[in-house]
């Protein structure tokens, strides 16, 4: 059993991780939403074709969609066997009033993100797949546009922030406990890993949430 929770954890951490990095290439993507004047529309349509017509991308969304299946599942079974065994133990040791609320409620704070990833998936990626939407005039699928549509709506603003928040504290537990499990938190490092952790986590959540609240307020 110990072994089996062992594997477990080092799939959440390896997963955890290429979603990480995933994250930095989808915000730097993301980015171009920024850019003042027309430029912001052509350049972020055509980093979207890109996406859509590239092999080697296409490749590594399907280690997307893997990983994400595989950290929710292997997520899912962790918190399971923690529940079982945490009530009991930290009856005895108390260690349930030393750990973080956010450390607490993993479950609760990933449950929050898979919901909203269903509702970011429908309404980008199966919409720029699978509905109909308008060309620009290079003859590429109008995304920047639909993405505009989508965050005109402040309730849709304000559900994204709170679940970048909501982000923000599960990446900064995940990260910890990846380094941990992956033997990376030694104390002749842990000053640094916890200020990477920190700036990273913290860098990415500020970054995705203010997008759409400048394209809501200032597009």
């Amino acid at each position: 059993m110990t072994q089996s929770t062992l594997t477990r954890k080092i799939w959440m951490a390896l997963t955890g991780l290429f979603l990480c990095f995933f994250l930095i290439i989808h915000l730097l993507g993301n980015l171009q939403l920024l850019i003042p004047g027309p430029a912001s529309k052509e350049q972020f349509n055509a980093y979207s074709q890109l996406l859509s017509g590239n092999i080697i991308i296409k490749i590594i969304a399907y280690i997307l969609y893997a990983s994400i299946i595989a950290h929710v599942v292997y997520a899912i079974i962790i918190t399971v066997m923690n529940t079982r065994t945490r009530n009991v133990k930290y009856h005895y040791d108390k260690r349930g009033n030393l750990s973080k609320w956010y450390t607490r409620n993993m479950g609760v704070l990933g449950t929050i993100i898979f919901i909203f990833l269903v509702i970011h998936f429908r309404d980008f990626w199966y919409v720029y797949k699978f509905g109909e939407l308008p060309l620009d005039e290079h003859g590429h699928k109008d995304l920047y546009t639909l993405v505009i549509t989508v965050y005109s709506e402040l309730w849709y603003v304000v559900i994204y922030v709170i679940c970048m928040i909501a982000l923000c504290y599960h990446l900064i537990h995940g990260f910890f406990s990846a380094a941990r499990t992956l033997g990376l938190y030694h104390p002749k490092y842990v000053r640094w890993i916890r200020i990477l952790g920190w700036v990273y986590s913290v860098g990415i959540c500020a970054g995705f949430a203010f997008i759409p609240v400048y394209v809501h307020f200032l597009k």
